[in-house]
């Protein structure tokens, strides 16, 4: 057997289980590429290819998600954003996601300390994004502002794009692998929440790449300030530290903005100096 058919063996085996199905067929390759030639056989190789997934998803919506009831229930509500019962659904939903339910505390004060900070905002690239793209109703954007996302989860991407397009908003969402492909469309704000620890799981050297790489005038970084499990174990100095010392060396301007349950970090691109 080849490289290539030893390759999609693996691809196969992985993506057999349901909790692996609906991720990035490129980036179940590009793991299992890498654990064909680390592992000492087949079996140890989607072993641990399962295992990464783990960590960069799957460990983050255990209770499972059910897009096809939410979608049906969505289609019953108002589609005005100020609309407490679609602001109700939203929070419920955003609760079977981890990232998104450790925000929910602190919601309406991080949209309105964020965009204090910033100009008028026209357009926004949500990376990695998760259930975020639900957090629509607390941003209080201009009606006309385009919203484009991307994640490595096919069924949440087209829940994502189904309730964009439920209220209104103009944009979309893709299946998109970071570490692979940075998104090229141009936007006043890029929002890259809680992700980095994770693409650092599959790529050591992405923050930088990631960050330049992003055609966005103002870029919002953040770090949870404590494990899955509940532990802070002083995680929000360490995130600190280690993302100040990646940046700077890069053509950013840092504010840095601290939340109870997130660590969030405001670069303004700059030009670089003659």
């Amino acid at each position: 057997m080849n490289a290539q058919d030893e390759l999609q063996r693996l691809v196969d085996a992985v993506t057999a289980s349901p909790r692996y199905a609906a991720i990035s067929l490129e980036l179940v390759r590009s793991v299992g590429a890498r654990e064909l030639q680390k592992r000492r056989n087949f079996k140890e190789a989607v072993k641990h290819t399962r295992s990464k997934l783990h960590q960069v998803g799957v460990a983050y919506q255990e209770g499972g998600m059910d897009y096809a009831s939410w979608q049906l229930e969505l289609s019953h509500l108002p589609a005005d954003m100020s609309s407490v019962k679609l602001r109700d659904y939203c929070l419920r939903v955003m609760a079977a996601h981890a990232s998104t339910r450790e925000r929910l505390p602190i919601l309406e004060l991080f949209y309105q300390e964020i965009f204090s900070q910033l100009p008028t905002v026209q357009s926004i690239l949500d990376v990695a994004c998760g259930l975020n793209p639900l957090c629509l109703p607390w941003m209080r954007l201009e009606k006309s502002t385009r919203y484009y996302a991307c994640d490595i989860y096919e069924d949440m991407v087209g829940f994502v794009n189904y309730f964009l397009a439920f209220v209104g908003v103009s944009g979309g969402a893709e299946i998109r692998d970071l570490t692979a492909r940075i998104p090229e469309v141009e936007v006043d704000l890029a929002l890259v929440l809680k992700t980095l620890p994770c693409l650092e799981q599959l790529d050591k050297s992405v923050t930088p790449r990631l960050l330049q790489g992003l055609r966005a005038k103002f870029i919002l970084v953040s770090f949870p300030a404590q494990s899955l499990g509940g532990r802070a174990k002083g995680m929000p100095q360490f995130y600190e530290a280690q993302f100040l010392k990646q940046v700077e060396n890069l053509p950013f301007r840092v504010s840095t903005l601290s939340f109870k349950t997130e660590l969030a970090f405001l670069l303004e691109r700059v030009a670089p100096e003659d």
